[in-house]
């Protein structure tokens, strides 16, 4: 008779269950070293700085579990920023402003599929096209400068208050939104088709085909997934700074990357949690936050903070490979 597998036994929640170890462990210590860390306002603006990554960590899990990379997250962030920006600063409506941006957005997510799941470029070839590409356009349009400020009044306020200033209790209308999301994506990853076949071409690839998956087509809904993300990303970004600024987004892709891989999704794909991210993104938010309290200098964070990743990707790899954690076989 089969042994009942325990919890922490089922593939992805141990890595799940230590990144938020992790997240605990850090608030502790960095509540030890400065008092300020736990304070009211502190953990209000911390939980809202998470949203970005946390969004950017969604979007690239996803397309790390295809077995995928999206090196262009960063960029589409920083062109939804400055399309939405640019528009509403030149009177468009914002709404309207918005729809254009997210097609804009989503048209980079339906290229960046066609490039890797139909003519099978290398994802890091392609998707680092399509990061120029998108930098390009967020310097171009707005002739090359950063936007004014958008104003305030009618759909002005609502868009600023819905994305970052507004809240409802101790909780922002921004981070309800990020977790919405998460949520929504989290239900398609655990409980449809689309997420079965996201999970089967990033364990086996050509297993998949013969099993009637479309590749082509399921690579795409990923990469379209990340451009949505990076979208929202981007709103939030804007809405924060009250204007569009053509280097948001910089160095996004690596965010993205560490949340995932943090949470404990594999990059090699296959294997790994959507809940995970909201720890991997937390992990990010508060070392950056808690190193920033400690007067930390910024090279010294992103050192800390790249080693943090590469030893996630290391292990996950040794892991995979079965050099460690691997039983021992009876002599």
């Amino acid at each position: 008779m089969e042994k009942k597998r325990s919890f922490l036994s089922k593939p992805g929640v141990a890595s799940v269950v230590t990144a938020f170890v992790g997240v605990v462990v850090l608030m502790v210590i960095f509540w030890l070293m400065n008092p300020n860390f736990m304070r009211q306002n502190n953990l209000m603006s911390l939980a809202r700085s998470i949203c970005p990554y946390l969004l950017v960590g969604i979007g690239q899990g996803i397309v790390c579990i295809t077995g995928n990379i999206d090196l262009s997250i960063g960029s589409v962030l920083g062109m939804s920023a400055m399309i939405s920006a640019t528009l509403i600063c030149n009177g468009m409506n914002v709404i309207l402003a918005i729809i254009i941006d997210l097609i804009a957005c989503l048209l980079v997510g339906l290229s960046n599929g066609l490039l890797v799941g139909k003519f099978k470029l290398p994802p890091f070839i392609g998707t680092l096209g399509t990061m120029t590409i998108c930098r390009g356009i967020a310097q171009i349009v707005n002739n090359n400068y950063n936007t004014g400020d958008i104003g305030v009044g009618g759909l002005k306020d609502l868009f600023r208050d819905m994305f970052y200033y507004g809240r409802v209790g101790y909780l922002y209308y921004g981070v309800i939104i990020c977790l919405i999301i998460w949520a929504i994506f989290y239900y398609l990853m655990s409980y449809t088709a689309t997420g079965r076949h996201i999970y089967a071409i990033g364990s086996n690839v050509d297993a998949a085909r013969l099993s009637g998956v479309d590749v082509f087509k399921t690579t795409t809904i990923a990469y379209v997934i990340s451009a949505f993300c990076s979208f929202m990303a981007g709103l939030i970004t804007m809405a924060a700074a009250g204007m569009g600024s053509m280097q948001a987004g910089l160095s996004y892709e690596m965010y993205g990357v560490a949340a995932a891989v943090i949470g404990g999704i594999s990059t090699l794909g296959g294997s790994g949690l959507l809940v995970g991210v909201i720890a991997g993104a937390s992990v990010w938010a508060i070392l950056q936050n808690g190193l920033t309290l400690a007067n930390v200098p910024v090279a010294v964070r992103n050192i800390v903070i790249g080693l943090i990743v590469v030893a996630c990707v290391l292990f996950d790899i040794m892991r995979r490979n079965g050099m460690i954690g691997a039983k021992k076989k009876a002599a």
